[in-house]
């Protein structure tokens, strides 16, 4: 038995926990907060079996993409003058962990 631990970025969210319940897997959705840019995430958490590892990574894959977006950003000049200084980022993607899980049982 695994554990994967998907943090996915929250414009993709909706459409992975789709097809991941649509393949049978049960998902739990985490609302998280992380990376430098305090974006909104999805943490997902799927108990699944080895041999479909690998059907799960494949939805992943399939539904979270990597774009750039440009984010307003601030620096000091001094004097305290912030000047609003837009910069390119990449978001989206996956971040997934798999991990063993020792007991599982469902109550």
């Amino acid at each position: 038995m695994k554990m994967m631990l998907a943090i996915i970025n929250y414009d993709d969210s909706q459409s992975v926990i789709s097809a991941l319940t649509k393949a049978g897997f049960s998902v739990t959705k985490l609302a998280t907060t992380g990376g430098f840019l305090k974006a909104g995430n999805v943490t997902v958490l799927i108990g699944l079996d080895e041999t479909r590892l690998e059907d799960a990574f494949g939805i992943i894959r399939e539904h979270c993409r990597k774009r750039r977006q440009i984010m307003p950003t601030t620096t000091e000049l001094g004097m305290g003058f912030y000047p609003t200084m837009p910069v390119q980022v990449e978001v989206g993607g996956a971040t997934v962990f798999v991990l063993d899980v020792e007991r599982f049982e469902k109550l």
